[in-house]
């Protein structure tokens, strides 16, 4: 392929499975609106479901939280599209990217921001020596390098190979200021950034508080903090339950709440505000590793075949649901239906006949005098309801004659298996969410383990090819190719996607908008009576 592969570390696969990715792209709706008057000043209590144990916007958990007190270089509007943030203009091609600064930006601690300051933060960031998880999951996988020219507040950044997404990349990097970059280990539990908020509490475990900046002018397409209705202060709790969030929003114990599966329903009727999340449950890896059974390409179609998608993406809801119709959400860049038309739909016991696996009766399937025993992994830490996505898959794998050994596991113990031990045949998991197709690049190709993020070894060349032509090709230019791409693996039976989904950001006396994944755009928070 022609892109230069980097370690990167296996914590990025927790951050990105257990996080919201940062917001790479447009996806949720607008917020209801609402004619009752604004408070001024007010306080917002929002509810997260997980705490946020370094608040460094290039660590592994920090960048979820990064939106409230850095900014970018470029924003994006609810529907995708791309809205100037500390950069007044840019321009890109496939291997370079220019952003002139707005004048006036200013860090938290007063200081003017500099093209070289800003430089400095991607360079920085993108140290691979450092192995910064929650940078690693937004900055391209190729080595570049920035310049800045102070007079013109001009920052350059140039790739050492073809990247087609350097303005939803590098643009969306939260940028860090000098006092942060000179005291890296501060960044745990205090802000430096130019956001419109800055971190003025901190508890471990929860609560957060964030406070408003005064003179904020340079949020997503000129977002101030002038703004009537904008809050004084955020307040995030760690609220695990998603039905103990929906009781609060019920209750006014906290305003802003995302709440998923069947809780949704009784929050409607309520006068609350909401934008929906597109999601993508249950993304299910196979180990093609040599010497595991799902090395083989025949059996890997044979066993997806088999698979009733349209009960696995109801169990995946917890109601009725849609099987999945691509890696990525909906209103990721690129995304498109591609699932029913490239999946494997075959006889599957005629398929895994022809594979050479034979069964006598009800008796176990065999090839080669082996048994066909498969070891299905997951954690309900990924989502409650994959540990009956896995248990459904295995039923219909029994049937068929297979071995299954089901597994449920803490993640930290998911990731163990799926980077250290490779003791997996199958990981039933959930999307890393990422908006750009690219982002999913380093799970199905290049190194495993030891030095990438491909853990099950996948091996597609027509994938590999597609993906390299890809990259050659600037921002949606490209976007055919990398569904021709995407379909390789659909129909190698290289994963599956299980169902789309979706769940809700809900607000109680308060509108807002979100991003891609549900990240809450701060300086679109509105209190109301």
């Amino acid at each position: 392929m022609a892109r230069m592969p980097r370690r990167t570390p296996a914590v990025v696969l927790a951050a990105a499975l257990v996080a919201s990715a940062p917001a790479l792209g447009g996806c949720g709706d607008g917020a209801s609106s609402t004619s009752t008057p604004l408070v001024d000043h007010g306080t917002v209590r929002i509810a997260e479901s997980s705490e946020t144990p370094s608040f460094d916007p290039y660590s592994a958990f920090g960048a979820s939280q990064a939106r409230y007190a850095y900014d970018s270089l470029v924003d994006l509007s609810p529907d995708g599209s791309l809205v100037t943030g500390l950069a007044a203009s840019w321009r890109a091609t496939s291997t370079t990217a220019a952003f002139v600064l707005r004048p006036g930006v200013t860090c938290s601690d007063g200081t003017p921001l500099t093209a070289s300051a800003v430089a400095r933060a991607l360079t920085y960031a993108d140290d691979p020596a450092r192995q910064l998880a929650g940078a690693r999951t937004v900055l391209p996988d190729v080595p570049f390098t920035a310049s800045a020219d102070d007079r013109t507040g001009t920052v350059s950044t140039t790739t050492a190979s073809p990247y087609p997404f350097l303005t939803r990349t590098v643009g969306l990097l939260p940028i860090v200021c000098p006092a942060g970059l000179d005291r890296p280990g501060s960044l745990a539990r205090t802000t430096q950034g130019t956001g419109p908020y800055v971190l003025t509490r901190y508890t471990p475990g929860g609560p957060y508080e964030f406070t408003v900046r005064d003179g904020y002018s340079w949020g997503p397409a000129g977002a101030t903090t002038a703004a009537r209705g904008l809050p004084a202060h955020l307040v995030v709790s760690v609220v695990p339950q998603s039905s103990t969030a929906a009781n609060l929003l019920l209750t006014g114990g906290v305003e802003i709440a995302d709440v998923t599966g069947p809780d949704r329903a009784r929050l409607g009727g309520h006068g609350l505000s909401r934008t929906d999340v597109a999601t993508v449950i249950g993304l299910t890896f196979f180990n093609q590793r040599p010497g595991r059974p799902l090395a083989d390409p025949a059996l890997r179609r044979a066993m997806v075949s088999a698979l009733d998608r349209r009960a696995l993406a109801n169990v995946a809801v917890g109601g009725r649901g849609s099987p999945a119709t691509d890696f990525g959400a909906e209103g990721a860049l690129c995304h498109a239906d591609l699932a029913d038309a490239n999946l494997p739909a075959l006889d599957a016991p005629a398929a895994l006949r022809a594979a050479g696996w034979t069964r006598s009766g009800d008796g176990p399937l065999r090839k080669d005098g082996r048994r066909l025993k498969l070891r299905l992994v997951t954690s309900p830490d990924l989502g409650p309801t994959l540990p009956s996505v896995a248990e459904l898959m295995a039923r219909e794998w029994t049937a068929l004659g297979a071995h299954v050994e089901l597994v449920g596991e803490s993640l930290p113990a998911l990731v163990n298996a799926m980077y250290r031990s490779a003791d997996f045949d199958v990981v039933v998991g959930s999307t890393p969410g990422f908006a750009l197709p690219v982002g999913f690049v380093p799970f199905f190709s290049g190194p495993t383990t030891a030095e990438g993020l491909n853990f099950a070894g996948v091996s597609n060349p027509a994938y590999d090819a597609l993906v390299a032509k890809a990259l050659r090709e600037t921002d949606t230019a490209g976007c055919g190719t990398w569904n021709r791409a995407a379909a390789a693996l659909l129909r190698s039976a290289d994963a599956l996607p299980i169902a789309d989904g979706r769940s809700g950001v809900y607000g109680h006396r308060t509108t807002f908008a979100t991003s891609f994944g549900g990240q809450i755009v701060p300086t679109s928070i509105r209190l109301h009576q």
